[in-house]
């Protein structure tokens, strides 16, 4: 099983660059290129809930779930 994060697709969609949405949400740009990039390990729900909250969006246009 594996978990996509799309941010980079939702962020295309707002038409915001990766740089506001960090500053937005309060967390460093390295930070969020790791999450962008899927290297996470894992995400706080408080970190979800404000990328939720910037972009008008749900958990789930930002990660999907398919298995291997």
């Amino acid at each position: 099983m594996s978990i996509t994060v799309n941010l980079d697709v939702m962020l295309a969609k707002r038409k915001m660059k990766s740089k506001e949405l960090a500053e937005l949400i309060g967390i460093t740009t390295a930070n969020l290129s790791i999450l962008k990039s899927g290297k996470a390990k894992a995400v706080r729900f408080s970190t979800l809930e404000a990328i939720c909250k910037a972009l008008n969006c749900q958990p789930a246009d930002i990660l999907e779930y398919t298995e291997d």
